[in-house]
């Protein structure tokens, strides 16, 4: 164990049953292989969360393990005793649960899309988390910081009187206690496929302000954190890149984009622009 550190996991799996798209079009399995620049996707996040000051180990849970034995990044932090593996359950909660008990809190959890994670991001997260005293956090970006980063990298915001936000696929727990909020997504967390089961567990005056964007992000945190008995907080990050994951054909050209801005020393617009001249 790493003490005082952060554990981070990475959600890598695939549903039973379910080919992804950008895999098969790859040729490949697991979506989390699917190269993005030159790169597998898992490789840009774990590059990512091993440079990340506060965080000590590092859970991957996926599949089959042996999918990631040849990505240069598993094979560093299994040289530095940093990673473990782990198994991916029928569901998304079971298979967070099977993660982590192999970690000590807090954790990190993110996913293996989530390319664009900077070791700048996370800590800002983790700080943001800490500094509220949160037991449950979960980082948005703003909607005009997502499109600084790229005009085409998010298309959904949630809307509320304050601002309009993206969520940027990164989940702080601080205690074990805070996984009975995990329980609520336990068959995906998928809203429209399971309505009842939210609306018991959020309240339906809670969803409908937060689905119509009644009142502020803060204040809807709020009212989550008196419905669970948790400490629930948003925190706000700077770099509107850490909200868009790859998960299409669009997605990955706007996040190779963006990589490629970075190497460049551009902002990802400018790069756009760039890329758009060369093509006519």
């Amino acid at each position: 164990m790493h003490q005082g550190k952060t554990t981070a996991i990475v959600m890598a799996g695939r549903r039973a049953g379910h080919v992804d798209p950008l895999a098969a079009a790859a040729g490949l399995d697991d979506k989390c292989v699917v190269p993005v620049a030159g790169r597998p996707m898992i490789g840009h996040v774990l590059a990512a969360l091993g440079r990340t000051p506060e965080i000590g180990q590092i859970i991957v849970s996926l599949n089959d393990p042996a999918t990631v034995d040849d990505v240069p990044e598993v094979q560093d932090l299994r040289a530095q005793g940093r990673l473990i593996v782990t198994s991916a359950q029928a569901n998304l909660v079971d298979s967070l649960l099977m993660a982590v008990r192999e970690a000590s809190f807090p954790v990190l959890i993110t996913t293996a899309d989530n390319v664009l994670l900077t070791p700048e991001t996370a800590s800002a997260f983790l700080t943001g988390a800490s500094t509220a005293g949160a037991d449950v956090a979960v980082a948005f970006a703003r909607r005009q910081a997502v499109l600084d980063a790229h005009p085409e990298g998010q298309r959904r915001f949630y809307r509320f009187a304050d601002d309009a936000y993206s969520n940027c696929n990164s989940y702080w727990l601080g205690t074990a206690d805070a996984l009975r909020v995990a329980e609520t997504f336990r068959s995906g967390g998928q809203f429209a496929k399971h309505p009842l089961r939210i609306v018991q567990a959020f309240g339906l005056l809670n969803l409908i302000r937060f689905r119509y964007g009644i009142g502020t992000l803060e204040g809807a945190f709020r009212r989550f954190s008196r419905r669970f008995r948790l400490a629930i907080h948003p925190v706000i990050l700077g770099d509107g890149a850490a909200a868009i994951d790859v998960d299409n054909a669009r997605t990955l050209a706007v996040a190779e984009t963006i990589f490629a801005a970075r190497g460049a020393g551009l902002d990802a617009p400018a790069a756009t622009r760039s890329l758009l001249d060369v093509a006519n």
